[in-house]
């Protein structure tokens, strides 16, 4: 069986960059295997929050290899996130992972996929998962209309619209911001 999960969202916004993610693990097509699992951690000293779709133990992996190339690089985020995507597309082994990253600091939001691409948005928007396009049509449209907003309530919202749409989303939704 496959695990499919999840719509995580993250949004650049008047100075504050927030991220936003559902809870919903699901087996197959037809089981809910939880719904409040956390897919936001804060990583280097709560200087990086990621998120992260796919595979639980590839997306920790993932993490852990970030850690590490953060680590190295004195928590330069572009920098680690380019050394891990290399190391990730060269490795027969980390090619078989099934995850995407989403990480930002306060200065870099980066979209980190395993066909070596980091990846940073053009409208300060970024999403993945199952439910990804969705929310980040959504965060687009409220950045663009929405001033009154927050970045952490516009993140949020896009992942509620997503869970509304997307079977594989649901609305127990965790935010976290830098």
């Amino acid at each position: 069986m496959r695990f499919n999960m999840t719509t995580i969202c993250s949004v650049r916004f008047n100075g504050k960059t927030a991220i936003a993610g559902d809870g919903q693990v699901t087996l197959g097509e037809k089981v809910i295997a939880k719904a409040t699992a956390r897919k936001i951690r804060r990583i280097y000293h709560d200087r990086v929050i990621i998120g992260f779709a796919g595979g639980v133990a590839d997306a920790v992996s993932l993490q852990d290899m970030l850690e590490g190339k953060l680590e190295a690089y004195n928590g330069d985020l572009r920098r680690a996130a380019v050394e891990m995507a290399q190391a990730w597309r060269k490795d027969p082994t980390l090619q078989k992972l099934n995850a995407m990253l989403i990480a930002f600091n306060d200065k870099d939001l980066l979209l980190i996929s395993g066909n070596g691409e980091v990846l940073e948005p053009d409208e300060n928007v970024v999403a993945i998962g199952s439910g990804g396009n969705f929310a980040q049509a959504a965060a687009i449209a409220m950045t663009r209309h929405a001033n009154d907003m927050q970045a952490d309530e516009i993140a949020h919202e896009a992942v509620k619209i997503a869970s509304g749409i997307d079977v594989f989303t649901d609305d127990h939704i965790v935010t976290d911001e830098i």
